[in-house]
């Protein structure tokens, strides 16, 4: 395949034809983010992913699922994504899904019938990166959007059938922020009907480290990192305090986290308090650091 690299997609997109049509962020402005930092966001020329997609015919002809790639790909105009989506779909006979990432400004700047369209087409699932719903630490972190903001465009989402794969930052607050951080991230969640809801653990890279805390500095706030038992205690009050009003499929198997957990909210919540009080206690191991990476 014709890929730019670094390329990166989601942990349950393991399996799946990565197609990419986008390179790099047009935001890449958030302080905690690396990904794209080494690259110039430009969209693809469609005549190169239509070529992609007819090699990936030869090489994957059973494919059932595409991660539409890199971490922009909403960007792109809807005449350009209806055209891709159209030619999966018929490329491929057993596809099943097609997903993407959104940023908070994709769902806001398309319109509530352009996602209904693009759901129809057969985008029907969405990567959506909450990190957290306290609207002091979004300003720390140059999220770029506010919580009213992402709620709006969530909902409109959610509201055109998509399903929406929602992430949060455990340890982006902080040592001094950490409560303020989780409880208004549930209140967040709880006002969605998300489907999959994940938390992965803050992981700074080397060349960010500096500008992240500075950030919070510019904001007169201070980062002091977490550590692995306050990650614990973090999770725990974020899972006693989801509760949607729709089922939400749970997960922390991102690479980052400490302890991986699995279930679904709120039916499972006493069993995966239940885990985390072990892991707590001593009784669980957790994922050593070096085994730990984005």
């Amino acid at each position: 395949m014709n890929y730019s690299y670094p390329l990166y997609r989601p942990p349950s997109e393991a399996n799946s034809l990565i197609l990419q049509i986008t390179e790099g962020c047009s935001f890449n402005r958030c302080s905690f983010c690396s990904m794209y930092r080494d690259k110039t966001f430009s969209e693809k020329p469609l005549e190169r992913v239509l070529d992609d997609i007819q090699l990936a015919i030869q090489l994957q002809p059973n494919t059932r699922r595409v991660f539409l790639a890199d971490g922009d790909a909403l960007y792109r105009d809807m005449d350009t994504l209806l055209k891709i989506l159209d030619v999966l779909y018929k490329s491929f006979p057993n596809l099943e899904r097609v997903s993407s990432y959104a940023l908070p400004n994709n769902l806001l700047t398309k319109t509530s019938e352009e996602l209904l369209a693009l759901n129809k087409a057969g985008l029907t699932l969405l990567y959506y990166g909450v990190e957290t719903g306290s609207a002091a630490l979004l300003k720390c972190i140059t999220k770029g959007s506010t919580p009213s903001k992402m709620t709006a465009g969530l909902q409109k989402a959610l509201d055109a059938g998509m399903n929406v794969s929602a992430t949060v930052i455990l340890g982006l607050g902080g040592k001094h922020h950490w409560r303020e951080h989780i409880e208004q991230t549930a209140e967040l969640v709880n006002a969605l009907n998300l489907t999959y809801l994940s938390t992965l653990q803050l992981t700074l890279d080397d060349v960010i480290k500096e500008e992240f805390i500075q950030k919070f500095h510019r904001q007169n706030r201070e980062y002091v990192p977490q550590s692995d038992d306050d990650i614990l205690q973090e999770q725990a009050l974020l899972i006693s305090l989801i509760s949607p009003k729709k089922s939400v499929t749970f997960r922390s198997n991102h690479a980052s986290n400490a302890l991986p957990l699995k279930g679904v909210l709120p039916q499972d919540k006493e069993i995966l308090l239940t885990q985390l009080r072990s892991a707590t206690h001593g009784e669980s191991q957790l994922v050593p650091t070096w085994l730990r990476g984005l």
